[in-house]
């Protein structure tokens, strides 16, 4: 397996463009299931999962070229079966599941994999789908789900608040029969991109953006061209890397309002964040200081940015006092930023992190995508040689990390096994 060498201690500073949506992108291909006609998709990421899903989407039927960060998906589904071997790695593969059953009326999806961080369940995707008229049924490790009359209109009233189950019933209640509301939806700027790419092609959604959507069925939908959302977690990951390393950064493209709540806390360390247009110029001029933060869904703080916020309190002026209410098991990188020096406890899904002035270099292991991010920007902030293994997990969420952060000061390099380990320079 891959590995990244770093040498830390530099600040980071320059330019780096923020690249399309990881999760935006992989719904937004799933809707190339939907439709005859040519879907184009605009500003895809080069990802491990974007690839997954666009050999999923190839795996149905439907053909799928990319040219740089275009890709473009026609032509009718012919298998409405996602396998385990294709589905295992990505836990997003699921989202096939409402556009196959509701264009075609059946799907066997087997459950999915993707980073342990904790259960993740997918009983909100089949009771949205039950709620549309749909017959599922779990067995073998598959979701086998039926609707031969094609499904309708229904009231979707969601439990808790899920990403994922908003856009498999946003994709099935677009091809359904009369009237469908959504209540309890997931507001994150991802589920408004998916659908103003629906409503593009014909839908006719409204709401979206607010936790109740509402949805008028139609017959068919046509083809688009689209543009995928910046990705607002690689913006705020580089941030965050500025405010670590003590540099400036500029993140070209990065949508301000989509990262409101870590704008907020941001500027409550003493980082200074300014905002010109889609722009963020992220300026650290002292060390940072310790802050609380709590994660929630959308316009929260986002789970996705709590490993690496962490990285940044380990090397805090004070004590934090960090909430993870989304995932029970996202404090698997505690234990490998202890293993650099900092100085971390945890109770339950709180974390008390008392910063210290330096960290201190060691080989760690990452265990999930931000985990293994936030000991990449641990390692940039601290002195000495440090490296990060199991990096496959990077390679599913940041397109070309290593070259945007070379851009910007970082040494750091990539080791294959079998390359000779030479000094980064």
């Amino acid at each position: 397996m891959d590995r990244l060498r770093i040498n830390g201690g530099a600040p980071l500073r320059g330019k780096i463009t923020i690249s399309g949506a990881k999760n935006a992108a992989l719904p937004l291909l799933a809707v190339g299931l939907m439709s005859d006609d040519t879907l184009v998709l605009e500003n895809v990421p080069h990802l491990a999962d974007t690839k997954s899903m666009e050999g999923l989407i190839r795996h149905h039927g439907v053909a799928v070229s990319r040219r740089d960060e275009t890709v473009t998906l026609s032509g009718a589904a012919s298998s409405f079966d996602a396998p385990y071997d294709l589905v295992r790695k990505m836990r997003a593969s699921i989202l096939v599941l409402g556009p196959l059953l509701a264009r075609y009326g059946e799907a066997r999806v087997s459950l999915p994999g993707g980073c342990a961080i904790g259960t993740r369940p997918v009983d909100l995707h089949i009771r949205a789908m039950q709620a549309l008229g749909a017959i599922v049924e779990l067995a073998d490790g598959y979701i086998q789900a039926r609707a031969p009359q094609g499904l309708t209109g229904g009231r979707i009233v969601f439990p808790m608040v899920s990403v994922g189950a908003t856009e498999n019933a946003i994709m099935a209640a677009v091809l359904a029969k009369g009237s469908s509301e959504l209540v309890n939806a997931a507001r994150e700027p991802e589920i408004s991109d998916l659908a103003d790419c629906l409503n593009a092609m014909g839908a006719q959604i409204s709401g979206h953006g607010t936790d109740t959507i509402m949805i008028e069925g139609v017959n068919s939908l046509g083809g688009a061209t689209h543009r995928v959302v910046a990705d607002r977690i690689e913006a705020g990951t580089f941030a965050i890397a500025a405010g670590i390393t003590g540099g400036s950064l500029t993140l070209k493209q990065a949508r301000p309002r989509h990262l409101d709540a870590l704008i907020e806390v941001l500027r409550l360390t003493g980082i200074d964040v300014r905002e010109v247009d889609d722009d963020l110029i992220v300026t650290a001029t002292d060390r940072v200081l310790a802050t609380d933060i709590s994660t929630n869904p959308f316009p929260g703080f986002p789970t996705d940015l709590q490993a690496q916020f962490m990285a940044m309190m380990c090397v805090a002026d004070g004590s934090s006092r960090i909430s993870e209410t989304i995932f029970e098991n996202r404090f698997m990188h505690v234990p490998e930023l202890v293993r650099m020096g900092a100085d971390i406890s945890v109770d339950g899904g709180v974390a008390f992190v008392r910063g210290r002035r330096q960290l201190t270099s060691a080989p760690v292991m990452a265990t999930d995508l931000r985990a293994s991010v936030s000991l990449v920007l641990a390692a940039l902030a601290t002195e000495g040689q440090s490296e990060v293994s199991r990096i496959y997990h990077l390679d599913r969420g940041y397109s070309k990390l290593e070259e945007k952060l070379g851009q910007c000061g970082a040494r750091l390099e990539r080791i294959n096994d079998g390359k000779e380990d030479d000094d980064v320079s």
